[in-house]
């Protein structure tokens, strides 16, 4: 939490939308000791070289989007959604030392279609769906899930985000 509280007026680049965010911000994630200090543990299953892959490619695309537009070019926030939602699959990505630095749990919006075994996505207002693509942070306030933050989408796939009100905000049933 420290280190994004220190990025002030930090935008939000996400990978995945999100219209319910867990509980990443005061999560901490677990590591374990080794001789690499780039390492760290989350579980992506048998893709976890695919899905470093990918987030590396992604960072990258991130980065220049960054320095184009006048973002910060130092850290970012990803999902990937591939990742099923009881795995890690939120990151926080150094893109100075191009490497991750947090690997947590995040929630995604719970759709209209209770009965879908799959993640549904919308840019729709009042669909209940994450939306994807990249965003920038907004401002803070206090809300029923205590500290949180607006969201601005960045794409045509989640230009509704601020009107949808989409924040990100900690959820006491994605556990730490």
């Amino acid at each position: 939490m420290k280190l994004i509280l220190k990025l002030p007026a930090t935008m939000l680049l996400l990978i995945a939308a999100l219209s319910a965010v867990g509980y990443f911000f005061w999560y901490k994630a677990k590591f374990t000791p080794s001789n690499n200090v780039r390492s760290f543990v989350f579980t992506a299953g048998k893709d976890k070289a695919l899905t470093l892959h990918r987030l590396i490619a992604k960072a990258r695309v991130i980065k220049e989007y960054s320095k184009a537009n006048h973002y910060n070019t130092e850290y970012c926030f990803m999902v990937d959604m591939q990742i099923a939602s009881g795995k890690k699959r939120f990151f926080v990505y150094n893109l100075l030392k191009d490497s991750i630095e947090y690997a947590g749990l995040v929630a995604h919006g719970c759709g209209r279609n209770a009965q879908s075994n799959g993640v549904e996505f919308s840019n729709n207002a009042n669909s209940l769906c994450s939306s994807l693509g990249k965003y920038k942070i907004g401002l803070s306030y206090s809300g029923k899930f205590g500290l949180a933050f607006k969201l601005y989408g960045l794409e045509v796939t989640n230009s509704n985000a601020f009107k949808r009100f989409v924040v990100l905000h900690s959820l006491t049933c994605v556990p730490t």
